[in-house]
């Protein structure tokens, strides 16, 4: 809801110079303050559908942003578009202009602009300042009427017309504008006509408590978009950035570019993505991903801009550019988000167009039978038809849905779950069965040596340092994990000479002037005869779920040890498991790795495993699950991201692909498990919590309504029925805040 004609504020605009014309038009971008809620949203958007020239309009409530494109020859221009908007009663507020520009060329937009305009005090705001005003106007009025009777009933006139003046100016904005059957067009019938039959103090309570009603909206609201601010203040005005002389320049970290060397001392918020090149320290990812577990950095690895460094100097190797930031993204994604609205909300909306002048055809109606066809008293029925008047306003019936979502939106993004929209969040607490990828989702996706088997007369670190020598230069992960476990348990790996790879089979060097090879079982087969009981061993591991490499002697044909390694379950996954099962969730394990392993890891977390798929494969798998109820799939690769954009929620592990991360409908920044488990909880108390608004909204209406037409209860009790019932519903939707917890 809006709150009265605002002041006039300066406007933003890119006109066909400044911003790049595509097919004749032109974009038009500003903040648009004193939007409560998504009605508000609709009165614009239709408006402005109404201007000749204006297209592809975008109107986010969470952010307050306008984008719309305007053509060039068009008699509308920026202008006309603020003018208007200010007559429905809102204010057009100053936009960065650096932040539109870059928004426009293709890039995201810098966390900064995301913020908008700063949040006022609520009795520094046009709707804080009305009904303090109206508040002291009526308590002027019961102190008139207590000691000069006769004059009461003017003072109170005057609360009323001063207080419904704004009102009724914007509601023949609407009016005119499209929206004919608007909240305000009700309230000023209502207050005019209790003012017309001599209801002063009474048309006076009606202005009053809907003054406070729009006053608590736009508090709530506030509310709702202090998730956004919160998540643009994480990243640091500056940056120390260090030339190629080694010399230090304090600068804008929205200067920063890739390539860029960046030293963050202890105490300091991280400015950039980017990744270690010098230094070790501990940081507090907290900020960004609410896990509360301090982790170490060192060379090689990432950082994220808004973490904290806690007790080392970094010197830091910027990766991306502040538009494009982590930080930016998670905005970018919490911004498309609460723009997309759950399917319960487009149906409240639905219901609510005809709702309102349905009610306000019985309020005629009302008014009308009675005293013509009964001969009842017109005064007594005109006034029970005003009452019915507010009762008819839709206000917490329209809020119930998109204040609990953006709520719940706002919960899950401060514990690291992103959800890309009300749809996703109200289809995660719905899903039958829960798909989920093994490597890098239910596993943590780096494969470590879990046995070294000597099959001669070498001990296990002979065999470890010969095959450490051998896979020094490979890349493959493999590789990795062997090297890796020899240089942890601090064995002396001597230096191969004339090393080559097979790709997909095996690495060959010569160690000690032997030429030695380590490889699958399968391509060791050619060179060596295993025993029996080495074939059996082999089996043993595979059946465990282990990868088994074999080192072997390519001239001597002979077989020195066996390696398994196996790529392990995140420590997380097996109560995951248990507690989707409990909820009523089905898990299944899609992998593409071989049936042993695949059933290996299955066996041990309590699920059931399809394995060898391709990609193809889980698509159609996904797709045979729908049938059976809703399916969600969790993964992080490429090769997961069609069976993401095939189930009904895509859930992306954070450390995922950029193609797993787009495609999906959720996003887990801290790679853990279990909140699958939380965001499926979080669904399930937002539905709930919706359910529970609809009920309120719904329920004291139909109360009031009896109350009213059997003359029990009056006009400002009927506005009460409107203000009270928006008031519990912002309340019980912003429990979804603070009394959720999801750890």
């Amino acid at each position: 809801m809006s709150t009265g004609i605002q002041p006039h504020a300066p406007l933003e605009t890119s006109d066909p110079p400044h911003g790049p014309s595509v097919g004749g038009t032109y974009p038009v971008s500003m903040h648009v303050q004193g939007m409560d809620c998504s009605s508000c949203v609709g009165k614009i958007e239709t408006a402005l559908q109404r201007l000749p020239g204006v297209s592809d309009i975008r109107l986010n409530f969470a952010t307050t942003r306008l984008d719309l494109r305007l053509e060039e020859t068009a008699r509308t221009q920026p202008d006309d578009i603020a003018r208007l908007i200010r007559s429905l009663g809102f204010q057009v507020a100053v936009e960065d202009r650096h932040a539109h520009h870059a928004h426009h060329s293709g890039h995201e937009h810098s966390a900064a602009s995301h913020a908008g305009p700063g949040q006022r005090r609520w009795w520094r705001t046009q709707a804080g300042r009305q009904v303090l005003a109206l508040g002291s106007l009526m308590g002027g009025a019961c102190v008139v009427a207590q000691f000069v009777p006769e004059y009461g009933e003017w003072v109170f006139a005057l609360a009323v017309i001063a207080g419904v003046l704004p009102f009724v100016r914007q509601a023949w904005a609407l009016a005119r504008s499209g929206t004919p059957f608007s909240i305000e067009m009700l309230m000023s019938v209502a207050a005019i006509g209790a003012l017309a039959i001599g209801e002063a103090e009474e048309a006076a309570a009606v202005v009053f408590l809907f003054s406070l009603g729009e006053l608590l909206e736009g508090v709530a609201a506030g509310r709702a978009r202090a998730g956004i601010r919160a998540l643009s203040a994480l990243v640091p005005e500056q940056a120390l950035r260090i030339d190629a002389a080694g010399a230090q320049h304090t600068v804008a970290a929205s200067m920063l570019q890739p390539g860029d060397t960046i030293l963050v001392r202890p105490g300091d918020r991280m400015p950039a993505d980017g990744v270690v090149i010098e230094g070790r320290s501990t940081i507090d990812t907290s900020p960004l991903t609410g896990e509360s577990m301090p982790q170490t950095r060192e060379p090689g690895d990432p950082v994220f801009a808004g973490v904290i460094n806690i007790d080392g100097a970094l010197h830091v190797r910027v990766e991306k550019a502040g538009a494009d930031n982590m930080i930016a993204r998670i905005i970018h994604l919490v911004e498309q988000a609460q723009a997309n609205k759950a399917p319960v909300a487009r149906f409240i909306e639905r219901f609510s167009r005809w709702y309102t002048p349905a009610v306000m055809a019985i309020a005629a109606l009302t008014v009308i039978v009675p005293p013509l066809f009964l001969g009842a008293d017109w005064l007594t029925w005109v006034y029970r038809g005003l009452a019915l008047l507010l009762i008819a306003c839709p206000c917490a019936l329209v809020l119930s849905t998109p204040a609990a979502v953006a709520s719940a939106l706002a919960a899950g993004t401060r514990s690291g779950l992103l959800v890309k929209g009300g749809r996703a969040l109200e289809m995660i607490g719905r899903v039958k069965a829960v798909a989920f990828d093994k490597t890098g989702t239910l596993t943590a996706g780096r494969p470590q040596v879990t046995d070294v088997i000597p099959l001669d007369t070498q001990t296990e670190h002979d065999i470890l340092a010969l095959a450490a020598s051998v896979e020094a230069a490979s890349s493959h992960p493999l590789a990795h994990a062997i090297v890796g476990h020899a240089a942890a348990l601090g064995i002396d790996v001597p230096v191969a000479q004339k090393a080559s790879a097979v790709a997909g089979a095996a690495a060959h060097a010569l160690v000690h002037g032997r030429t030695l090879a380590i490889g699958s079982p399968a391509y060791a087969g050619r060179s060596v005869n295993f025993t029996v009981e080495q074939g059996e061993r082999i089996e043993a591991l595979q059946r465990d779920g282990k990868t088994v490499t074999v080192l072997f002697d390519e001239q001597a044909g002979t077989a020195l040890g066996l390696l398994a390694l196996r790529d392990e379950p995140r420590p997380d996954a097996k109560a995951a498991v248990a507690r989707l099962k409990a909820m009523g969730v089905r898990p299944v394990m899609l992998t593409g790795d071989h049936a042993l392993a695949g059933q290996a890891i299955a066996a041990g977390l309590g699920l059931e495993c399809v394995a060898q798929l391709l990609p193809a494969d889980k698509q159609r798998f996904i797709t045979q699950l729908k049938a059976q109820g809703g399916v969600a799939m969790v993964g992080d690769g490429i090769n997961d991201a069609p069976a993401l954009a095939a189930a009904d929620v895509g859930i992306a592990m954070g450390s995922g692909t950029d193609v797993a991360l787009e495609t999906a409908d959720a996003a887990l920044l801290e790679n853990r498990v279990l909140d699958v488990v939380r965001l499926v909880a979080l669904s399930r108390a937002t539905l709930a919590n919706i359910r529970q608004n609809v009920i309120v909204a719904l329920g004291l209406k139909g109360v009031f309504l009896v109350t009213t037409m059997l003359g029990i209860t009056g006009l400002w009790v009927a506005v009460l029925a409107d203000t009270g019932a928006t008031a519990i519903v912002t309340l019980n939707a912003l429990r979804l805040l603070g009394a959720h917890r999801l750890r």
